[in-house]
């Protein structure tokens, strides 16, 4: 394969190469579902044991995105179908004949289902989306809500036991469905929403040394800082832009994103680590590439224009280690070595919106 130094030569990868992957081999046509992962030679599905709503939701976006309308109108109806007609909310997964497989309830789907309809409905046109988009979002703040303006992780599929407390990462991902949804819809009642919970967040999971926003809430054991959701969260406080509130999450980010480079990113290869302790030890060394997308989203975004100025360097790099004539490689060890060879139906989100963010 050429070599990829620009933004451009990324696009140009993700329509030709990776686009067709999930049009075709990756598509489940019988069930009419993104299939969980293909093969390292993108020819091949992995043997079908789930389909997960945050996969398919997942893939609404990308092609929603892409204006494919024909295979973002199969998605959604498909995504529809994970719906709890019961007892409200969206289930986890289905098994291999699309039946009912994990019923939790859990925030990351909820987050992503309200996240992928917003960007559908705003594409298309498609009010039933915008309908999900605030259904949804209403059921969370109503069954999710936890202590202190948090909310939980899971529940069970009655929403009637916790299952896992707050974790920073579903409130993240729900800060980015709430942050589109706001702009699809023009519903000012999100603002007040991305808000709330991002101050929440700040209470809860700021590492005040570094910045940085742990996995766990501040003071609970073995808590590890992501580097690549320090980037996430980076560009994620420059588009919430006024909903900060109380917060500082700005300022603090800013001191996040310098430590993180510091900490986490191998200055031969330009890969990002996978986690460090709070001490800004390597206690992970696994180089996913949706951290590397993460930094490269952050680095043009980024006020500094020394900052800026090292992203071309910082795309051929990515772009050498984990892009293929077939696809992408999904994880690296700290050798280099690949460590995951498959390639999930969830990566293609990390790349486009990444690649949505880069300059022209």
């Amino acid at each position: 394969m050429n070599a990829i130094t620009s933004a451009a030569g990324l696009r140009d990868h993700f329509d030709r190469t990776v686009l067709p992957l999930w049009r075709g081999p990756g598509f489940d046509a019988a069930l009419r579902l993104p299939y969980e992962a293909l093969d390292a030679n993108g020819q091949q599905p992995l043997p079908v044991t789930r389909y997960r709503a945050m996969a398919c939701a997942r893939q609404l976006y990308v092609f929603s995105q892409a204006g494919d309308a024909a295979h973002a109108h199969t998605l959604f109806d498909a995504l529809m179908r994970f719906g709890d007609r019961e007892r409200g909310g969206w289930f986890y997964s289905v098994d291999p004949q699309g039946a009912p497989l994990d019923t939790t309830k859990d925030l990351y789907t909820h987050a992503f289902v309200v996240f992928a309809c917003a960007a559908y409905g705003r594409r298309f046109g498609v009010g039933d989306a915008f309908d999900v988009v605030h259904r949804t979002s209403a059921l969370i703040v109503d069954r999710f809500a936890a202590s202190d303006g948090l909310l939980n992780a899971a529940l069970d599929a009655g929403f009637a036991n916790v299952s896992a407390a707050p974790l920073q990462n579903p409130l993240m991902h729900l800060t980015e469905a709430w942050l589109l949804a706001r702009d699809a819809t023009g519903d000012a009642a999100f603002d007040t929403a991305i808000t709330r919970v991002i101050e929440a967040v700040t209470r809860t999971f700021l590492h005040t040394p570094t910045g940085c926003i742990a996995e766990l809430p501040v003071g609970d054991a073995d808590n590890r800082l992501e580097p690549g959701h320090q980037f996430e969260w980076f560009w994620l406080a420059a588009q919430a832009g006024g909903r900060l509130g109380a917060s500082g999450l700005d300022a603090h980010l800013t001191r996040a994103f310098a430590f993180a480079v510091q900490q986490g990113v191998d200055p031969a290869s330009g890969a990002v680590c996978a986690a460090l302790d709070e001490q800004g030890n390597v206690i992970d060394a696994t180089q996913r590439i949706w951290a590397q997308t993460e930094y490269l989203r952050a680095i043009a975004t980024h006020r500094d224009a020394a900052v800026q100025a090292t992203l071309p360097a910082q795309i051929g790099c990515f772009a050498a280690r984990f892009l293929t004539p077939r696809g992408w490689v999904e994880c690296r060890n700290a050798a280099g070595e690949v460590a995951r060879a498959d390639m999930p139906s969830t990566t293609p989100y990390h790349l486009l919106t990444a690649y949505q963010a880069l300059p022209a």
